[in-house]
């Protein structure tokens, strides 16, 4: 099947009755929620890497010890490793504090609102620029995907 044939993916194809204003907003609210899993994104790096070195620590304090400086490495080890990173939590106590109160709200209220008015279809604004965007005919510019019978 050539390019001129093959048909846009149903799935990203705006849905009768949706507007310019509702695709862009949709993409919006799409592009806010990727910009929140790049947040989330980081708060696991900050997770591990604040998990990294508080072994690293316990490994400091184990050489110190072993160096004869007992009292800085009970003082480290008292005032910092495993300590709380804000009052009260670890890190993993934050990861489980935002996706309870921000990430999975969110995540939920972008569907919600792509269902409602995009009959659950994702990506209808960029699947837009893709068919204004690509050069029709080329072997590296195709609608889509081939289905396993093209």
């Amino acid at each position: 099947m050539n390019d001129h044939q093959t048909p846009a993916d149903p799935h990203h194809r705006r849905p009768d009755g949706a507007d310019d204003k509702t695709v862009e907003a949709l993409a919006a609210l799409s592009k806010a929620l990727e910009t929140t899993e790049r947040a989330r994104g980081r708060l696991y790096d900050f997770h591990q890497l604040t998990g990294t070195a508080d072994f690293q620590l316990g490994d400091a304090v184990r050489l110190l010890r072993e160096a004869g400086h007992h009292e800085w490495a009970e003082k480290i080890s008292n005032e910092i490793l495993g300590r709380n990173v804000i009052p009260g939590h670890w890190t993993f106590q934050i990861i489980e504090a935002y996706n309870a109160t921000y990430y999975r709200p969110f995540t939920e209220l972008e569907a919600g609102a792509k269902g409602e008015l995009a009959e659950h279809r994702d990506h209808v604004h960029e699947a837009e620029l893709k068919e204004e965007r690509r050069t029709h005919g080329h072997p590296d510019h195709t609608a889509r995907p081939p289905l396993p019978r093209d």
